[in-house]
């Protein structure tokens, strides 16, 4: 997983999978994936999955790049405590997925929370895991 800054001002996480590396072959199964483990975090709420490659394409001058097979969005929150209302502005959180020919790019944004970093950074290295319990040896 590689952490870097999206446009130098977003902080993000991206992790790209061949379609080699893990079992799930679909979007749709990453995001059924990703709800499932929102859903069983003592700490997530899940709240919906967002096709963002329909909204796009429904728009009048959408532009998605060429690569691009389909983009989905699964909205969740971590709020453990509201400190202060300006905090709502944070959340929730989201996990993008993109499908491309030949590979996945799992992403998100870097959360003020640890606790929700390193959630949302071990399911997305759990798909590579899952991948790899499949391979032959």
């Amino acid at each position: 997983m590689k952490q870097t800054l999206l446009n130098e001002r977003y902080p993000l996480f991206v992790l790209r999978l061949d379609r080699t590396e893990i079992r799930l072959n679909s979007i749709d199964a990453i995001c059924s994936y990703f709800r499932s483990c929102v859903e069983s975090h003592p700490c997530g709420q899940f709240i919906a999955i967002f096709d963002h490659y329909a909204h796009t394409c429904a728009l009048p001058d959408g532009k998605i790049d060429n690569e691009i097979r389909a983009a989905k969005n699964v909205l969740f929150c971590f709020g453990l405590s509201l400190p202060s209302p300006e905090i709502l502005g944070l959340r929730p959180r989201s996990i993008g997925i993109a499908e491309l020919d030949h590979q996945f790019v799992i992403s998100f944004m870097e959360a003020p929370m640890p606790i929700a970093n390193a959630a949302m950074e071990d399911w997305a290295l759990g798909l590579r895991r899952m991948g790899a319990e499949t391979q032959p040896a």
